[in-house]
């Protein structure tokens, strides 16, 4: 259906969310009418910041908030859908409307699986009522689904359309820029040329895709890469616990400004535990680029200085290859944990793909690597 039309159902004037592929027609159309409003919408930097946002606007205005996602945010609102939302504490009213990604019988990475399996009974599970809207999905089922929702919400109750592949469109397009001049793959390369035979932690989505066919163009293999191919944001995380229990090997963390948001709290982890051995390299298009490009709000902060508050010795940003050239090359002969912010254009090439190898795979090489390090 139109996204048009469901926004009409729905009814509600205040949106916010983490953008997700399988709702780019929602999340354009959003753009569109509102860009980033603080009385209409609202990027925020990950699913339970969201639903605390939304619960925020209900308190203040008494209207019902909408909350968009991709499936694999569930995990990020377990908490305030149970301990502030539910109609055993506050009783606060939501509607989700959740991208389902790994849907059982339709073809999706390995990261998307599992979670497709129990989207459902996780909403569900959570006390939150749901709706499937598909490609054959009737204006008229949705009406009256949501006309369900509504005595549920009035009831201080939660509930969810759950949108699958292509349950949703929209026409128009919005385009995505900014303007930086380096691509992100082209950083990545710098990245593996200085590294050498260092272990690399990359994050999410493109990134981690650019990597591996990086090695694959360089003939290298991948044991030297562990591909966070899901868990947003975690990856700094998982590089910490390499770095601390190989000490005397270099470790690299590529990273992404959209993951850095998401659990921002693990840069204080990093500055406080400050391991010599460790450089984190944020790459900053300042966009979720791998599902669309929608806008985060990294370009309107000081990740430089965040990085310095939280503890890290040696913090610097670049916006050229001369210059990141350099700073690699420092940072692979420092005995100081170092942040390499880099500033990035937007965009990838049409033909990349995806890792051939599976996420096991990936692991299994990656840990017999690290045993021969130690």
């Amino acid at each position: 259906m139109k996204v048009q039309k469901l926004v009409e159902i729905i009814g509600a004037d205040f949106y916010t969310g983490v953008p997700d592929s399988q709702l780019k027609a929602l999340c354009n159309y959003l753009m569109n009418t509102y860009g980033i409003d603080p009385k209409h919408h609202i990027i925020a930097a990950n699913e339970g910041n969201c639903t605390a946002l939304a619960a925020g606007y209900h308190l203040a205005t008494g209207k019902i908030p909408v909350v968009y996602m991709q499936n694999s945010g569930e995990g990020n609102i377990i908490n305030p859908v149970a301990s502030l939302l539910n109609d055993k504490v506050y009783a606060i009213p939501m509607l989700f409307i959740v991208g389902w990604r790994g849907e059982p019988g339709v073809s999706d990475e390995p990261q998307h699986i599992y979670q497709g399996e129990v989207t459902l009974k996780l909403l569900e599970d959570m006390g939150i009522q749901t709706f499937v809207i598909g490609k054959e999905t009737t204006v008229e089922e949705v009406e009256l689904a949501m006309a369900k929702f509504r005595k549920i919400l009035s009831e201080g109750r939660d509930a969810a359309f759950v949108v699958q592949k292509g349950g949703i469109t929209y026409d128009a397009d919005v385009e995505y820029k900014n303007g930086n001049r380096i691509m992100r793959e082209e950083i990545i390369r710098h990245i593996v040329k200085v590294s050498g035979e260092d272990p690399i932690i990359s994050t999410t989505g493109k990134a981690s895709r650019e990597l591996f066919e990086i090695r694959e163009a360089n003939g290298q293999g991948h044991k030297y890469d562990f591909l966070t191919v899901g868990s947003m944001g975690h990856s700094s995380s998982i590089a910490l616990g390499v770095a601390l229990n190989l000490p005397n090997r270099k470790v690299w963390c590529v990273d992404g400004d959209g993951a850095v948001l998401m659990h921002m709290g693990a840069m204080a982890v990093l500055g406080a535990n400050a391991p010599q051995n460790m450089i984190h390299v944020v790459i900053n298009n300042g966009a979720h680029e791998t599902v669309g490009g929608m806008p985060t709000v990294a370009s309107k902060i000081d990740l430089v200085a965040v990085a310095k508050a939280c503890g890290y010795p040696k913090v610097v940003r670049v916006d050229t290859l001369e210059a990141l050239d350099r700073e690699l090359e420092l940072a692979k002969h420092s005995d100081e944990l170092c942040l390499i912010e880099v500033r990035s254009s937007l965009g990838a090439r049409e033909d990349l793909g995806r890792p051939t190898t599976t996420a096991i795979e990936n692991k299994n090489e990656f840990m017999r690597y690290l045993a021969d390090l130690r």
